[in-house]
């Protein structure tokens, strides 16, 4: 291991450190019972199994998330549209599982795949639209998302809505379209192991083929990638399709695993939590399942903590918050980083020394 990764992970652990150290201050301050609260926030997820399996369940999103966004940032493209893919693939997931005759073994696998193709079309947009017309793809991709709700919600009031049910819902998507559930006790189902699938996917496209090293290369300098004669407009509309496509399976994986109907009016944030992921990962899609596994534990000990005691969830939206900081903060153990990269060259330079 290099310099460069050794220092990324120092400062990375430091930075979550420091993180909850904070948030622990806080708590001794607000609560009436900081230690049993602090206790609750650590531990709280591991008392029983339907309390760990809540972690599990919050952690499936977030490696799609996390692992589509990497991919389309590791372009170099702020594309925030994903947030849009996954809204729109929960609610195709649904329509055809409510409309298709499909045969009932291949059911859920269509409505997944489906999903992610229509994802990826919602991300192609802003990508396009920088392309041809040179438009912000921060400002385009926000606003496709507001777009894909309002479009969501009228699929749902008025084609998917269930006149008998007590709230704005869809009809009862088939048990049999469902992910079936895998642990007894808890709602862990069978997309753990596609979003595992997809993460692994992630990792051999961004970093062991051709197309992931010219997406790495456009990322990190587009002008030497043009010179190099990359095809930089084809490599970031595929990163953004991509990234909007595994973003898509998640709404799918999420709306056939963890619900009955469909009954999203409003956004998840599933976007946002993405780039905490994809920042805490370093935008390798192999380090996102343990970055959203600390994700989902810590919001998971949040919401026990709030429950036990008088500390609201809310303290760790302030941890996620330093981490971020500290993370994209580049002067942050800046001079250390010197010394570590100073030291290994001097060790180089004298094991060369001795071999000659």
């Amino acid at each position: 291991m290099n310099s460069s990764n050794k220092f990324d992970i120092l400062r990375m652990v430091l930075a979550v450190g420091i993180a909850l150290l904070i948030s622990f201050l806080i708590i001794l301050i607000a609560s009436d019972e900081p230690l049993r609260a602090i206790l609750e926030l650590l531990t709280g997820p591991l008392k029983s199994t339907r309390s760990f399996g809540n972690v599990i369940e919050k952690m499936i999103p977030l490696i799609f998330t996390g692992v589509g966004i990497s991919i389309m940032f590791s372009a170099n493209q702020i594309n925030l549209a994903g947030e849009g893919s996954f809204h729109l693939g929960g609610l195709v997931a649904t329509y055809i599982a409510l409309n298709a005759a499909i045969p009932m073994g291949l059911s859920p696998w269509v409505c997944v795949l489906v999903a992610g193709f229509l994802g990826s079309l919602v991300t192609a947009v802003p990508a396009v639209m920088k392309i041809k017309t040179d438009s912000d793809v921060l400002v385009s991709s926000l606003m496709m998302n507001y777009i894909i709700v309002f479009f969501a919600n009228y699929v749902l009031n008025y084609i998917l809505r269930d006149p008998k049910a007590g709230a704005v819902v869809s009809f009862a998507i088939p048990a049999h379209i469902q992910l079936n559930s895998i642990i007894p006790g808890t709602r862990i189902h069978l997309g753990l192991f596609i979003a595992l699938a997809v993460a692994f996917f992630g990792y051999v496209l961004l970093y062991k083929t051709k197309i992931g090293y010219e997406i790495r290369i456009t990322g990190e300098n587009m002008d030497f990638a043009k010179y190099s004669g990359i095809n930089v407009l084809k490599v970031t509309l595929i990163s953004q399709l991509i990234g909007g496509f595994i973003f898509g399976v998640g709404g799918g994986v999420e709306i056939l695993g963890m619900y009955s109907r469909f009954s999203w009016t409003s956004s998840l944030g599933y976007g946002w939590d993405a780039i905490i992921i994809t920042t805490l990962a370093k935008k390798n899609p192999l380090y996102v399942p343990f970055a959203a596994f600390f994700l989902a534990y810590l919001r998971t000990g949040a919401s026990k903590m709030s429950i036990a005691t008088n500390v609201p969830t809310e303290i760790i939206t302030v941890a996620q918050g330093i981490i971020i900081l500290l993370v994209v903060a580049e002067q942050f153990l800046s001079k250390y980083k010197h010394k570590m990269i100073a030291k290994e060259a001097r060790l180089s330079l004298s094991n060369a020394k001795e071999a000659e």
